[in-house]
């Protein structure tokens, strides 16, 4: 029997407008201790965030979305957060900001494979 690890994730929100606190689920973010296992996955889709009122700077958008790819990956290109150990990145990505890129609380959760629960997260919470 496949033994079951613990896991952590959060949400990858876009916060068009800081101030209205209105947001859309665009990724996951999946830690695994167990399987030293960090990744993410995102979607941009322009008409969802468009519906906020806003003209959003999506190739912009996805640059800060793939800032946060390559971090997960440790990356050359990643900058110094990206040389930190992997429990370290987690929470660099995960920390409180207030910015147009958020992520939610961190929730918790036991999988015997955390690319397949990235994946189905991903298609719960954003798809």
């Amino acid at each position: 029997m496949q033994e079951q690890h613990l896991f952590e994730y959060a949400v990858i929100r876009v916060v068009p407008r800081v101030e209205r606190e209105e947001f859309l689920n665009v990724g996951v973010v999946l830690y695994c201790a167990g399987q030293k296992f960090l990744s993410c996955r995102y979607i941009v889709d322009e008409a969802k965030l468009k519906a906020f009122g806003c003209e959003p700077d999506c190739e912009q958008l996805k640059q800060y979305l793939s800032a946060m790819q390559r971090i997960c990956a440790g990356s050359p290109d990643s900058g110094p957060i990206g040389k930190l150990g992997i429990a370290e990145r987690f929470r660099w990505l995960t920390a409180i900001r207030s910015t147009i890129v958020q992520t939610s609380r961190v929730h918790t959760g036991f999988c015997h494979n955390a690319g397949d629960e990235l994946a189905k997260l991903f298609e719960q919470l954003v798809m």
